[in-house]
């Protein structure tokens, strides 16, 4: 069997950043999340190999080494690492990212008596200003409520019996090497019990899906990977207390600024003419117009640092981040005629100055010669 390479699996190249990586993994991971897919096995498994190819390539040790010489080189090769195991997955899904993707813990969605978990998870795109300055926004979502046919057991009249796979034990034995693990019955999920016969109004999901339009308060200075809980519009159990939506947020781009954190950038082309002249300038900035006092001195990438006029902290509202202003130095890519003799004629009036590398140079021209002579 082909082995599968981690980069192909989390769908980034070699030389992505971590950033990258960790942006491909939460997608993936959302995506075939088994409470998002319940009782899919090759969603499970798709689930597993996409935490161990992030566990990797998260890791900038483990990353070189898998670089280098491959996924037998991670001690003794990354199969051994305990992911064949569901809860020890959970363990390090949740230690990566917490609740930050919504879904509800895995007792909460496997051992309650519903088949289907409380809370649900969706992703929603923000444009910039939308982040930035809040807002509130409408959103189609889809919630399960109790199946009438089968009172929200999956099983048709609600009959059940004895996994046979597990003897009714939820748990499974699994040998990984000299160590033996408890897992979760794949069959029955953990609870020991399995429908005589699949409820064929709700494929056994115990669940039916509800459509309803919600507007949610965007809280201003929310970023690509924060997620919003909203109480109260998540699953519906037999026991009427609804469970929670979680909302994950991914940010717009802007033509100009450009994010990171809470503060700001915007890039400032200035003419090199404008250096010399020491001109101010008008930027565009959130909070309207900034102004910047070029200078002689003034290079090429040097910020001009506003402090509380980026973005409020979505946790402490009261506190902004920077907004940075920097510099691009622009040069004429040809002169005319015209243009040339102007130039020729602005450096000839600076006299010496205008060949500062004459002087320098000049000693060590006349040592290379004598080198030369010397030969």
């Amino acid at each position: 069997m082909e082995e599968l390479c981690y980069y192909e699996v989390l769908r980034v190249s070699k030389d992505s950043s971590v950033t990258e990586i960790k942006k491909a993994y939460r997608k993936l991971a959302i995506k075939y999340h088994p409470d998002k897919n319940p009782g899919n096995k090759e969603a499970e498994d798709k689930f597993k190999v996409i935490n161990e190819a992030y566990a990797v390539l998260s890791d900038e040790e483990k990353r070189s080494v898998y670089d280098m010489y491959g996924k037998d080189a991670l001690n003794g090769g990354a199969s051994n690492q305990g992911f064949g195991n569901m809860d020890d997955i959970m363990d390090v899904f949740n230690s990566m990212f917490g609740d930050a993707f919504g879904f509800g813990s895995n007792s909460q969605s496997r051992g309650s008596s519903m088949p289907y978990p409380l809370d649900i998870e969706i992703e929603t795109t923000l444009e910039f200003n939308e982040a930035v300055f809040g807002c509130e926004k409408e959103l189609d979502i889809t919630y399960k409520e109790p199946c009438s046919d089968c009172n929200g057991s999956g099983a048709k009249n609600g009959a059940f019996a004895t996994c046979d796979y597990c003897k009714g034990h939820g748990q499974v034995m699994m040998r990984q090497g000299f160590m033996t693990f408890a897992q979760e019955c794949p069959k029955c999920n953990g609870k020991g019990k399995s429908a005589k016969e699949i409820c064929s109004t709700c494929s056994g999901v115990g669940g039916v899906n509800k459509e309803e339009t919600i507007t949610v308060t965007i809280p201003a200075g929310v970023n690509s990977g924060n997620r919003l809980r909203v109480p109260t519009k998540g699953n519906i159990p037999n026991s009427g207390h609804r469970g929670d939506l979680y909302i994950h947020f991914e940010i717009e781009d802007d033509e100009h600024f450009v994010r990171d954190g809470d503060d700001i950038y915007i890039e400032v082309p200035v003419f090199f003419t404008q250096i010399l002249l020491q001109e101010e300038i008008k930027v565009p900035s959130l909070e309207g117009e900034l102004t910047i006092k070029l200078t002689s001195k003034t290079r090429d990438k040097e910020h001009f640092i506003f402090k509380n006029s980026g973005v409020p902290n979505v946790n402490r509202p009261s506190i902004k981040g920077r907004f940075i202003a920097q510099v691009k130095v622009v040069y004429p890519k040809k002169l005319d005629t015209l243009q040339k003799d102007l130039v020729t004629r602005l450096q000839d009036s600076f006299g010496i100055e205008s060949k500062p590398q004459k002087n320098i140079f000049e000693n060590t021209f006349s040592r290379i010669k004598k080198w030369v002579k010397s030969k």
